[in-house]
């Protein structure tokens, strides 16, 4: 490529990560709002329950063993399921906007953290993100966390960035490999482990996706690089989770990965 290419891919760049700044912005403004009719739906729906509880209690006395009075006890029960239900993803959605919030903020600061929920958030955020960039993907996750993990001191909003940026180049190989497969019978599979070693945590997130090339891995944290076509990666998102890991959570941050087969991204985090 020469100069005046690189220069125009840059500027090509440059010019998505402004939009993307600017998008930014905007979305922190919808999810303020988007949080307060959630609230009224989380507590309406708590009300409602405890009302229906109520009607209950008033009409145990009342309530005879007829065909008519069995009706109106399953339509009660029927209504608490799907209030219950309605409250229940009312606060999944609440947590996703609070994760989303998280991760806008630019303050550095360390908070005592529940690393597999923020996980979990953040790959199913990822997931969601590229069905709707493109109808036809799907894809396996398994997630498997290690029970009764401590909580560990981090910046939550920056070690989501490093998982969603794993995340988001774990669905684009599943993906890439899902269009170029042949009539062998491919699944595409993403795993998530986070488990206990010694005083550390360390996450794993691992695709069956195209893999990575002998070159690419050398060249992998290179601020710039990337093997993604123009538009649709900066070159940045590694070499910057590199940086959080290791800069400032005293961590490491591996890969391993064998083209057509597999990749492996391993982040070690001390627990003190």
């Amino acid at each position: 490529m020469n100069k005046a290419s690189k220069l125009e891919a840059l500027e090509k760049q440059l010019s998505i990560q402004e939009k993307m700044a600017a998008l930014g912005s905007l979305s922190a403004g919808i999810v303020h709002e988007i949080q307060n009719p959630l609230n009224f739906v989380i507590n309406f729906g708590k009300i409602s329950i405890k009302l229906l509880e109520e009607l209950e209690e008033a009409l145990g006395d009342t309530v005879k063993d007829t065909d008519a009075d069995s009706d109106i006890c399953d339509i009660i029960a029927d209504l608490k399921a799907n209030i219950s239900k309605i409250e229940e993803n009312g606060a999944r959605a609440s947590r996703i906007i609070r994760s989303i919030l998280v991760y806008s903020r630019g303050r550095d600061e360390f908070a005592p953290t529940k690393l597999p929920e923020l996980v979990h958030e953040f790959a199913w955020l990822s997931f969601h993100a590229a069905r709707a960039n493109n109808k036809s993907f799907n894809a396996s996750i398994i997630e498997k966390y290690e029970d009764d993990l401590p909580l560990i001191n981090i910046i939550p909003q920056e070690i989501s960035r490093v998982a969603l940026n794993i995340m988001n180049n774990a669905c684009y190989a599943v993906f890439a490999r899902s269009k170029a497969a042949s009539d062998a019978p491919y699944q595409p599979t993403i795993t998530i482990e986070i488990q206990r070693q010694d005083n550390n945590i360390v996450l794993s997130i691992e695709d069956n996706g195209t893999g990575i090339s002998d070159f690419a891995k050398s060249m992998l944290f290179t601020p710039f690089f990337t093997t993604k076509p123009i538009g649709e990666g900066t070159g940045l998102g590694l070499s910057i989770s590199k940086s959080i890991i290791e800069d400032k959570h005293k961590g490491t941050l591996a890969v391993d990965s064998v083209q057509n087969q597999y990749t492996r991204f391993t982040i070690t985090l001390p627990i003190s």
